[in-house]
């Protein structure tokens, strides 16, 4: 472990920022910013229009009336001999209608966004986890704003990835909303604070979603008896946490169509401050902020126990 004095390359002025700033000042890393919506609702406007969103699902049936055709679709596919794994361009549509209803809801939230699709199912809903380890990473690679994955995985060999992958996303400024597991599951990557997880609700409002206060499960959306876009052009009602989802991807798309610098834990706080049973009351001064402490910043203290 180095000593916490040296100077290294990757901090000189010129180059990128690591775990300090030193030879640079604020005028040296200009942000340019967006403080946000006020009460987490869009100002002006809010269709979702430039916003790109990737649907990582079973693919999305092609001019279905209620979705439309995908900006672009591709499909994660794995070498049975080799067990390379690759994502390729198709035009193949969606194979169990799992993708179409999480894009419809999108769609009807967000009806200017750009939707984009990868599947990583198959047929009456199978999938393995480094098929999707290997879509979701395309995506984020990709940089598309928003992710809707409504997916997870028990398998806990891929936690560590997935977490690394879901910081990764979060840093990129790709905002990765994921559905928490319908039954009460150890399941990822949803239980990550990196990305926006969603339960569902049974209230009557097809347009609220509201705060956990007691997360992992940060927000729940409408996900209860629903009417969503599946297969042959047709609807149907459905239940899960996977269409609440898509309806809070929706929102960030809304968010970011409006306010297109904000980053991902801006829109989680616009999600909060927007949520149906967040109260807001006056703030009052808190008795700790007029009394001043001794500074504890990082750069006062040394901690050399991994020496």
């Amino acid at each position: 472990m180095g000593a916490t004095g040296e100077t290294t390359a990757a901090t000189r002025p010129g180059q990128g920022l690591t775990w300090s700033l030193r030879g640079r000042g604020p005028e040296d890393v200009p942000v340019l910013g967006d403080p946000g919506p006020p009460g987490g609702h869009p100002a002006g406007p809010a269709t979702g229009r430039g916003v790109r969103v990737c649907v990582v699902d079973s693919g999305v049936e092609r001019d279905h009336p209620l979705v439309g055709e995908p900006a672009a679709s591709w499909v994660v596919v794995k070498d049975a001999e080799s067990g390379e794994i690759t994502v390729e361009p198709t035009t193949t549509g969606d194979t169990c209608g799992h993708g179409t209803a999480c894009a419809g809801i999108i769609r009807r939230t967000a009806p200017e966004c750009e939707i984009h699709s990868v599947r990583v199912l198959g047929e009456r809903f199978s999938g393995t986890g480094d098929i999707l380890m290997a879509g979701l990473r395309w995506a984020v690679e990709q940089r598309f704003d928003v992710v809707n994955l409504s997916l997870s995985t028990t398998r806990t060999r891929f936690a560590q990835e997935l977490h690394a992958l879901a910081d990764s996303a979060y840093f990129a400024r790709t905002v990765i909303v994921a559905s928490a597991h319908n039954t009460p599951v150890e399941s990822f990557p949803w239980r990550f604070a990196s990305v926006i997880s969603v339960g569902s609700h049974q209230e009557d409002d097809p347009a609220l979603h509201l705060y956990n206060p007691e997360p992992p499960v940060e927000f729940f959306g409408p996900g209860q008896n629903v009417t969503v876009p599946w297969l042959g052009g047709r609807t149907i009602r459905t239940t899960g946490n996977s269409f609440a989802t898509p309806y809070v991807a929706g929102l960030c798309a809304r968010l970011l169509s409006a306010h297109p610098r904000m980053t991902a834990f801006q829109l989680k706080n616009a999600l909060y401050l927007s949520a149906a049973n967040v109260r807001h009351e006056p703030s009052a001064p808190h008795p700790s902020l007029s009394d001043p402490h001794p500074s504890t910043a990082a750069g006062d203290t040394r901690d050399d126990s991994e020496d």
